[in-house]
């Protein structure tokens, strides 16, 4: 018999720590070589660590959320190959589930200090309220229909569920039925720690907030002429050209916009007071993901057509839904775009993503009566609502760029113009 120590890996250059999102095993499960025990995460980078040898889980070495060191013990396994006191054997390198965080193989030692108490972390179940009746849509539908509470009935189904029978025996024994649901009081509480990456947004909008003050600007754009150059575009587009949505038009209009308002495509240092302008265009955008908010990064904007932009966009979006964009597809923005689509509503005050000092957030489209000078007509409008960090960009600049963007987007024609 053997005990090993697994130590937490470098996964990164230059990270000293990384925090524990997930246990793959507990205490007492059985392991083999090159399963994944445990995933950390890094930045926004989420990283699986595999056991290098085959065993038995005695111990693990912090919680869920806890940030863990380099080379600090991550997880003991017991092992039966009789693997002699003195040996040190280099556990696989780290998976990098985002693909981004490739460092040098994590090393396990032989158990050379006494074993801790064993700590068994739970994975926590479900669960599900005592006061909600377990029963099928269909008999919560057929319930309802014939005025009955179905808390007054105890189920004969499997664990308790409440059968269709169940309720019409309810209903012909003469029960009065309850039209009425009864109202309790509820005084249950939830507490939900923040871990991985809703912990990394927090932490990012509690910076933006904390050290940028904004300033947001709100204007109409008329899209009516875009949506049906959009349409035509799309109607006669080839086989391998992506389908354009209004973000590839927007982003081309920001690169216009940012060439004659340079400090709006910048990055500012505020502990050193130094703006950075960029000359390339480096558009973030906000994706959200099961995980929570990330923001891919549409590189050298500038330097892109529509259906480049389109194509690179949308290929950005599926790698972070599904967790497979690298560390240098979600960073390096110089200024970013927030679209809620439909969702969008009609006015929105989008925080800045810090360094950056400006953020573009796009409303929905709605069609809206504009006035032409004779009459009311249905036009497709929609607000664009940017913020602007008020110690570089002033209220001015912020106009100036923004109504840029919208006679750019209201005439679209001028988008393709170059020069």
């Amino acid at each position: 018999m053997g005990e090993f120590i697994i130590k937490m890996p470098d996964v990164g250059e230059g990270v000293a720590e990384a925090e524990l999102v997930e246990w793959h095993v507990k205490a007492g499960d059985p392991v083999k070589e090159d399963m994944v025990i445990a995933a950390v995460m890094t930045d926004k980078a989420t990283v699986e660590i595999p056991s290098p040898v085959t065993g038995t889980v005695i111990w693990l070495g912090a919680e869920i959320g806890d940030k863990i060191a380099v080379k600090a013990p991550l997880v003991r396994i017991e092992t039966s190959g009789g693997e002699a006191n003195n040996q040190v054997v280099e556990a696989p390198p780290a998976k990098a589930a985002a693909k981004v965080l490739d460092g040098p193989p994590a090393i396990i030692e032989p158990e050379i200090t006494p074993t801790p108490k064993t700590v068994s972390v739970q994975r926590p179940e479900a669960a599900v309220p005592a006061e909600k009746p377990l029963a099928s849509p269909s008999v919560r539908l057929f319930a309802r229909e014939n005025g009955v509470d179905l808390r007054q009935l105890k189920g004969s189904g499997p664990v308790g569920r409440i059968l269709r029978e169940d309720v019409e025996q309810f209903i012909a024994r003469g029960d009065k039925p309850s039209l009425q649901p009864a109202i309790t009081k509820k005084t249950s509480t939830e507490e939900v720690k923040l871990t991985g990456l809703r912990r990394r947004i927090a932490e990012k909008m509690s910076l933006s907030t904390s050290r940028i003050p904004h300033i947001t600007y709100v204007e109409e754009v008329d899209m009516t002429a875009l949506e049906e150059l959009r349409a035509t575009m799309n109607r006669d587009r080839k086989p391998e050209q992506p389908k354009l949505t209004i973000l590839p038009f927007l982003m081309r209009a920001i690169v216009k916009a940012v060439a004659e308002q340079p400090n709006v495509n910048a990055t500012f240092d505020d502990e050193r007071g130094i703006l950075t302008r960029h000359g390339a265009v480096h558009i973030g955008i906000a994706t959200q993901t099961p995980a929570g908010l990330v923001v891919p990064v549409v590189k050298n904007a500038e330097a892109r057509s529509i259906w480049e932009c389109a194509g690179e966009l949308n290929r950005l979006a599926e790698a972070a839904r599904t967790g497979t964009a690298t560390r240098d597809e979600l960073g390096g923005s110089t200024i970013t775009v927030s679209s809620l689509g439909a969702l969008g509503g009609i006015v929105s005050t989008p925080v800045i993503n810090h360094p950056e000092v400006a953020i573009v957030g796009v409303n929905k489209i709605a069609v809206r009566p504009a006035f032409d000078g004779t009459q009311f007509v249905p036009r497709k409008m929609m607000n664009l609502s940017s913020s602007f960090d008020h110690r570089i960009i002033d209220g001015w600049d912020a106009a100036t760029f923004v109504q840029r963007v919208r006679v750019l987007l209201e005439t679209p024609a001028l988008i393709f113009i170059e020069g």
